[in-house]
């Protein structure tokens, strides 16, 4: 498992384009006119972790099985998208269910490349996308009312849960009247659960995309600048990209893409740091299964127990778990594979209450 990503911003700031270029398909149409994605476009990538190859060839592993990213592009939001206006409001229910959302800005300037608004202002267009998500969510909120009034009624354990979904509606309602998102309305540990069941729009973890053009893709601009402060006061996740540079990226072989990101003053793809962006603002950990025959990642959440990540691999692992024979990523490379990590005295034998660390290689031992 990995995560999944929904991908939303007004027409032609490179949704597409970035799109494309991330999952290397061209499944999503990308030109110089509005509403270019008609039908939600949902892309598969695999998370490059050199962590997970450095493992596979200690093993002889003969798959590498590394975890994967979900994309969901849809088309571009304008003003009076919640009340139908463009197309974008059409497929606001594919991204429901996404664990967070990337708002692609634009962050470049081209006379040859036209802005709905007629101006460059990602701010504003933040601003935009996000008005819009909090109208669906409030009319999604408005419509659950009446049937769970209904239930509320009855002295039953749904009806207690009817009443307390209630008045969690009532009070992110407010919130969202207020023009605020639902994430930051006050929740309460045992209504974490009922949140997460209303699947809000605006309740989900926010990522900015900065499309930069290719002179600011090392070093960023005015506009992003300017993305990045916001990302800071609201605990938003922000990262740079050049969607045009990405697509040419995609059309390279693999030895030819790092000397093109060297040449243009790049450690890394903006693929990777995306992904690592999106992992600190989700707080997710990958943890590996190493043997002969496949080398598997697996990404929890940071925090999460032995029994649990087990579960991750199969329901039955969490149910029968007796303890999990565990070395880290470090000691695992350091003493050539389980064998040299055992005679070093580095492997150990963790119980349920064990918290997985990132990189830990794991074997779970469980009952049937």
């Amino acid at each position: 498992m990995g995560f999944k990503c929904g991908i939303v911003g007004l027409p032609n700031v490179g949704k597409s384009t970035l799109f494309n270029a991330l999952t290397q398909t061209a499944a999503a149409e990308a030109a110089n006119y509005p509403f270019c994605t008609i039908e939600p476009n949902v892309g598969e990538v695999p998370v490059p972790d050199p962590r997970q190859d450095a493992l596979a060839e200690i093993a002889s592993s003969k798959e590498i099985l590394p975890t994967r990213l979900t994309f969901v592009d849809i088309a571009g939001l304008v003003k009076g998208a919640s009340k139908g206006e463009g197309l974008g409001n059409q497929f606001l229910a594919n991204i429901r269910e996404v664990d967070a959302i990337a708002y692609v800005l634009r962050c470049f300037e081209d006379d040859d490349i036209t802005h709905v608004e007629g101006r460059i202002d990602p701010l504003s267009d933040a601003e935009i996308v996000e008005t819009e998500l909090m109208l669906a969510d409030m009319e999604s909120l408005e419509k659950r009312i009446a049937g769970l009034e209904k239930k509320a009624k009855a002295s039953s354990p749904e009806g207690k849960e009817a009443k307390a979904t209630i008045a969690l509606i009532e009070r992110v309602l407010k919130v969202l009247a207020d023009g605020q998102p639902a994430r930051v309305t006050e929740i309460e540990e045992d209504e974490q659960d009922l949140l997460k069941n209303l699947n809000l729009l605006t309740a989900k973890p926010v990522l900015y995309v900065c499309n930069v053009d290719e002179d600011s893709v090392a070093t960023g601009n005015k506009f992003s600048d300017l993305v990045f402060g916001q990302a800071k006061k609201e605990g938003a996740g922000a990262v740079i990209i050049s969607a045009q540079i990405e697509a040419e990226l995609s059309q390279l072989e693999p030895e030819e893409q790092g000397e093109y990101l060297k040449d243009l003053g790049l450690e890394e793809a903006g693929l990777s740091r995306l992904i690592r962006a999106g992992y600190e603002l989700l707080n997710l950990v990958t943890y590996f299964t190493v043997g002969p025959k496949e080398c598997r990642a697996w990404t929890i959440v940071k925090g999460t127990s032995a029994p649990k990540a087990a579960g991750v691999i199969h329901t039955d692992f969490e149910k029968g778990f007796i303890r999990a024979e565990t070395i880290s990523y470090q000691d695992y490379v350091d003493n050539k594979g389980e064998a040299g990590s055992k005679e070093a005295g580095k492997m150990r034998l963790e119980g349920k209450d064990y918290i997985v660390l990132d990189g830990d290689v794991m074997h779970f031992r469980f009952a049937n």
